[in-house]
């Protein structure tokens, strides 16, 4: 069914719709670019970190990182298990009950996101500590911790409306809002970092206050009366609701828990090993990883509720078709990051690190055996969204647990004994290549249930 609006533009892309190519492009790209600004945060602040305070804050930034993203995961958990809810309840024809549930999801992101920074800015040096970080490198780990933990309430939420903005039919909104908090971040680490001398507090700081920008103006948009589907309302809780949503999300948290589990692992290894230059080394990679791996989540985050939607309309044509559609764009993806990978290895190992020889050999090594990852990576995160907007929270969070744990872990932990410190690099691309194959068999396995 379509919802009808008063002088409707024709141009808007609404869920209900049949997708082709061109239109299924021009509705997820918003979400793919607002994934890569937000992707930005860390990379921004990495870059001028590195290049005007220098390499022992840089490590401290890379070292500490992880820890904060874990924190941040619960944002996603709502965002992505809460838009795909609300996609399906709105296929069903049911808006009053959606906003109610948006409305309640939003609520319980921030009570979350107090409480989470509350316990991590009380935890931040003990961890700090624990994962064998000391001296100037932890102190620096602890006041960039601090300060960016402050704004806790604020990153969980852009990290939910990044999802909810996609199913209330408003992309290129949320895609503006990313852009100007990634903006803000741009510059004002040139005016903390550079021009005013304030180090790492400078680059927390900027991430910090970028992070209201994109977590609090999605409020005031959905408080007031607006031309989406969505709207702030009053609520109450809905156990059985809240409890399938974060099942749904908890694929998505897992995958980002996994991560910056695995990104702790390898720190650890790192400094073990090859000192402060395996961390920094570590810490490009991951900047760029994390950008690279956008396109790949943004198009997930993009399709998932019109996956939802159709799920939820029983339109059981339209789910063949984007999932034909999704498999091409997604092959497409892989070819055309590896490429890139390849062909920037070098550029971008010089911006980051290029003040020091030794660093940037050793980097430059890393990158040309990591960047195979690209080619595998973005089928297993496209078949865990899937799974999700179909409200298969199980096995959506398996494929994501698979993927960022478990193969993660024994890749890093096998492939060193056979072939050294260029084992851990190798690590990646093997366990993705797995996570990809296994994702397959889900696939072939739930085809008949959910008839795509």
């Amino acid at each position: 069914m379509k919802f009808s609006r008063k002088n409707k533009d024709r141009a808007t892309i609404q869920l209900s719709d049949h997708f082709t190519y061109p239109k299924l492009f021009r509705f997820t790209l918003p979400s793919v670019i607002m994934m890569i600004f937000t992707s930005i945060y860390g990379v921004v602040d990495g870059f001028f970190i590195s290049n005007f305070v220098g390499k022992t804050a840089f490590a401290a930034i890379n070292f500490i990182l992880p820890v904060l993203m874990i924190l941040g995961t619960v944002g996603f958990m709502f965002g992505t298990g809460g838009s795909a809810l609300v996609a399906k309840t709105l296929g069903e024809g049911k808006r009053d009950k959606a906003n109610r549930l948006f409305s309640m999801l939003v609520y319980a992101t921030a009570i979350s996101g107090v409480i989470v920074g509350v316990v991590g800015f009380i935890l931040i040096r003990p961890i700090a500590m624990l994962l064998g970080a000391e001296g100037e490198m932890l102190e620096d780990c602890v006041l960039y911790g601090h300060i960016t933990l402050v704004s806790m309430p604020a990153l969980m939420l852009q990290y939910g409306f990044q999802s909810f903005f996609i199913t209330a039919e408003k992309p290129k909104l949320g895609l503006a809002v990313t852009v100007a908090a990634g903006i803000t971040n741009i510059v004002l680490d040139a005016l903390l970092i550079v021009v005013l001398r304030l180090g790492t507090a400078g680059a927390s700081l900027a991430t910090a206050i970028s992070q209201f920008v994109g977590g609090v103006i999605p409020i005031i948009y959905f408080m007031r009366k607006n031309t989406s589907l969505l709207r702030l309302t009053k609520t109450r809780y809905y156990g059985r609701s809240m409890r399938k949503a974060c099942i749904n999300g908890s694929s998505e948290m897992m995958a980002n828990i996994s991560m910056s589990l695995i990104s702790i692992l390898y720190n650890i290894q790192l400094i073990k090993y090859a000192g402060e230059n395996g961390v920094s080394a570590y810490g490009v990679l991951m900047d760029i990883n994390y950008v690279f791996l956008s396109a790949f989540i943004g198009y997930a985050v993009g399709a998932s509720p019109i996956v939802g939607f159709n799920f939820g309309a029983n339109n059981r044509q339209e789910l063949k078709s984007l999932f034909r559609k999704s498999i091409t764009i997604l092959s497409c993806l892989a070819v055309a990051m590896f490429i890139s990978a390849e062909l920037l290895a070098y550029p971008l190992t010089s911006l980051f690190v290029g003040y020091d020889a030794e660093l940037f050999l050793f980097t430059l090594g890393a990158f040309r055996i990591f960047s195979f990852s690209f080619l595998f990576a973005g089928f297993a995160i496209g078949g865990s969204s899937f799974f999700t907007a179909l409200n298969d929270g199980i096995t959506s969070a398996l494929i994501s647990f698979l993927r960022t744990l478990v193969f993660q872990v024994a890749a890093v932990l096998l492939l060193p004994i056979a072939f050294g410190i260029d084992g851990i690099w190798f690590s990646i691309p093997a366990a993705e290549f797995i996570a990809a194959s296994v994702t397959a068999c889900f696939v072939i396995r739930k085809r008949g249930k959910y008839g795509y």
